[in-house]
């Protein structure tokens, strides 16, 4: 999957688009500054490192999380239908989440997270384009970018944050604490961390479906029909006769 260098400058328009139309001030301002300091990075950042994750090509983290609001209003619509209390949360917070869940994974200030993988071996044979950044000290995506936000003097909620941190649902383990309480005072008082999860679970989906599905299409034969050499195999009956050795239980068998 490619994006053209139009379709990556119109994902861009399209993230500060969002941000001046859910976020409210002072962020509105803050967001659009951050994103504007690390424009040329965050701009032609993948979304993973690897094929077989999901859109790992230049533009896609933005391609990536431009969906991820998408499906998070969508489903939105979904949980209010169905009765979801609306008023543990905002539709602002809903966004602010699906906009940063995944800003951990542009680095920090200095390096990427991301870089170009140069062992030919691993690009070909483990489908790996870019590796992990050796010089950027770990963190887990949703801790490095909280802070970044905080370190840009940009406020979140409880919420926010708590939606943040388990966007990867019970895929991390990290996540049981909040996720599999049994006790009512330990689960979550907001749907929030449920629909922005299912939301970057529909939307890597998508991106798997439209990445891997037509090369599966590609390597199916045309002829759908049982294989030809299943077609010239000897039939079961005659088979089952030379296996018989009686002269007349094969004549009898024979007439049936």
């Amino acid at each position: 999957m490619k994006l053209t260098a139009e379709e990556i400058q119109n994902n861009w328009t399209d993230l500060e688009e969002t941000i001046k139309s859910y976020i409210s001030e002072p962020r509105r301002s803050q967001l659009l500054d951050f994103y504007s300091q690390y424009a040329e990075r965050i701009m032609m950042m993948p979304a993973s490192y690897k094929k077989e994750y999901h859109n790992a090509f230049p533009g896609g983290y933005v391609d990536h999380i431009l969906r991820v609001v998408d499906c998070a209003l969508g489903l939105n619509d979904v949980w209010v239908k169905m009765g979801v209390d609306t008023s543990t949360y905002t539709k602002e917070e809903l966004v602010f989440a699906a906009l940063n869940h995944d800003l951990g994974k542009m680095g920090d200030e200095e390096h990427e997270s991301y870089i170009p993988q140069t062992d030919q071996w691993r690009k070909d044979k483990l489908g790996e384009d870019y590796t992990f950044n050796t010089k950027l000290a770990f963190a887990s995506v949703p801790d490095r970018g909280l802070y970044l936000l905080q370190q840009h003097d940009i406020k979140y909620s409880f919420n926010e944050m708590i939606t943040i941190q388990t966007h990867d649902g019970l895929y991390d383990d990290g996540n049981k604490k909040y996720l599999m309480a049994w006790s009512p005072e330990q689960r979550p008082r907001t749907a929030l961390p449920f629909i922005v999860h299912q939301a970057d679970l529909m939307a890597s989906r998508i991106e798997f479906e439209r990445e891997w599905l037509p090369k599966f299409k590609e390597n199916t034969p045309k002829n759908s029909k049982l294989d030809s050499t299943f077609e010239k195999k000897v039939p079961i009956k005659t088979k089952a006769l030379g296996s018989v050795k009686s002269e007349s239980l094969k004549n009898m068998l024979n007439s049936l």
